[in-house]
């Protein structure tokens, strides 16, 4: 890859329309310094400074989506409560259409990070990832259906948070769906529906997603591992693609074929929440754009590392990315 093939593929970018089905939620912060230990147990105090909502789980794929060019379709259940209405009104503030969003008489996830310091201290979640009634299943693939049938969509991105979403039946009926409209398939998973994702052409776990996935145990460091590790996968997914993120180990890349792997990028490490978002975003972009295995492995790791380096859930810069990516290319030899 050189500069001019760079340019290519994020301009292709703006020429994509991405349709994202997964887990939705809201991202809620509180702010604040430490600087002593409460008498009362051995944990820090944290002198609130300010809060704050964005948006998170599959929403968050959406952002990253939009500011690397593309146009995002986000589409979730969230609750008939407060925290729906928040989230609603995020996406208005983002500018993201709410098209694909249907509300149920659940709660809304909302996931509050305490952030002292800089440094998330700790999480507090309030959910329920119960599986939707089989009503509600029919009745959200019916939605999708729609939505595929009135709009050209690129990618199709399943950001999988066990959330209760997403269900074999869903994957079956949207990739089936995806299949005759020619729209490429990219998987984000978790461990519920982890063997569900059949016949799809991207598939990204993390190294343990694939090692509980497939009950089986990968050396990040051995390549002959996780060579063997993708084979396996490939026997009972049937995919084309498989992007393993391996934290501090980097990414493993195989389409059957070639195999890559790119170390980790040297970041200062703020907070890795949210990477895994930015990951899956840029690799389903790049293979909507035809870039080749091995360039968007380059593309996904320098995407993943860049989110690290700031506190919170956060979307991709793209103009610090390409600026990133053009001197990183100077460093390598041609892809």
């Amino acid at each position: 890859m050189n500069q001019q093939e760079l340019l290519r593929i994020f301009g292709r970018f703006q020429q994509q329309r991405v349709l994202i089905i997964g887990d939705v939620m809201v991202d809620s912060y509180v702010w604040g310094k430490v600087d002593r230990i409460s008498p009362e147990a051995p944990v820090p105090v944290v002198a609130v400074q300010r809060r704050e909502q964005r948006l998170g789980g599959a929403a968050n794929v959406a952002l990253n989506v939009k500011a690397l060019g593309a146009q995002s379709v986000l589409a979730s259940v969230i609750g008939n409560d407060r925290d729906g209405d928040v989230l609603l009104e995020l996406l208005k503030q983002e500018g993201l259409t709410q098209e694909g969003i249907v509300r149920l008489n659940r709660p809304t996830t909302v996931k509050t990070r305490i952030i002292g310091n800089q440094h998330q201290l700790l999480r507090v979640d309030e959910e329920d990832d119960s599986p939707l009634h089989t009503t509600d299943t029919a009745a959200f693939i019916a939605h999708i259906t729609g939505l595929l049938e009135s709009g050209l969509f690129d990618v199709i991105i399943f950001e999988d948070y066990d959330k209760g979403l997403i269900s074999e039946t869903l994957i079956q009926a949207v990739v089936a769906l995806a299949k005759e409209k020619k729209i490429l398939v990219a998987v984000d998973p978790k461990k519920r529906n982890f063997l569900s994702y059949q016949g799809v052409d991207l598939f990204k776990p993390n190294l343990k997603e694939i090692k509980e996935g497939l009950k089986i145990d990968v050396d990040p460091r051995s390549s002959n591992s996780l060579v063997a590790a993708d084979a396996h996968l490939r026997e009972v997914l049937s995919h084309t693609w498989s992007l393993i993120t391996l934290s501090e180990y980097g990414m493993f890349a195989s389409n059957g074929q070639e195999v890559i792997q790119v170390p980790s990028r040297p970041v200062i490490i703020s907070d890795v929440s949210g990477a895994g978002d930015t990951v899956i975003s840029m690799a389903a972009l790049c293979l909507a754009a035809g870039a080749d295995i091995e360039t968007s492995t380059f593309l996904a790791n320098l995407a993943g590392g860049s989110v690290c380096e700031k506190p919170g859930v956060v979307p991709v810069d793209a103009a610090s990315l390409l600026a990133e990516a053009t001197l990183e290319l100077k460093k390598l030899p041609d892809l």
